[in-house]
């Protein structure tokens, strides 16, 4: 046995850090290491099935990581930055989005968790505002209008092909945008715009 791996049999009590499990033990060192002697610091006790599925992804059994509800509050920044990419990985399941709401890394630690991109893949709930064709539509865009749109208590029609620029996004409505037509501020729905240019002149 290494003396890394004698230490984090110490440190976690001959379990696995994530699921606790005693069967089937390994060292497994989080990518990426980088310098010599952070091996330690950054390496972590698995079970052989945590270690299985975090290196094959199509194995992973949803059911089987809810451990990380536990897990996930260690002291360890390895073992937190473990919890939380997995949690990413698993996004997906509800109860995965729960537990990473109420996770908190320092900022090194979160650096070091996102390294390898787990946080990137794009949230399936967030809100995505699109226009007629389907182009994903940012604040400080410009539009025009496709169809003639008579605005509710301003007792005017917003003509089709009128340009709208810079654009604000409704944040918790993805059919909805702001914007000026003819100097008055109005709520326009996002089938009937197409984006023009990136950003507002």
């Amino acid at each position: 046995m290494s003396v890394i791996e004698k230490k984090l049999h110490t440190r976690s009590n001959s379990n696995c850090e994530l699921c606790t499990s005693a069967e089937n033990l390994n060292v497994y060192s989080l990518p990426p290491i980088g310098e010599k002697g952070e091996e330690l610091d950054k390496s972590i006790l698995v079970c052989g099935t945590c270690h299985s599925q975090i290196e094959n992804p199509d194995t992973m059994d949803s059911n089987h990581w809810r451990c990380l509800n536990d897990s996930m509050w260690s002291e360890v920044p390895a073992v937190q930055v473990m919890a939380w990419r997995m949690l990413h990985r698993l996004k997906k399941f509800g109860w995965s989005q729960d537990m990473l709401d109420m996770m908190y890394l320092d900022e090194e630690t979160a650096e070091w968790a996102n390294a390898m991109g787990d946080g990137d893949e794009e949230d399936e709930n967030k809100i995505v505002h699109k226009d007629v064709n389907g182009n994903i539509l940012s604040d400080g865009d410009s539009v025009v209008l496709i169809k003639d749109l008579v605005v509710k208590g301003a007792n005017f029609t917003a003509k089709r092909g009128a340009p709208v620029h810079r654009i604000s996004l409704v944040w918790d409505n993805a059919e909805q945008i702001e914007g000026r037509v003819d100097g008055q501020h109005i709520v326009i729905l996002t089938q009937y715009v197409k984006k023009t240019k990136e950003g507002g002149q």
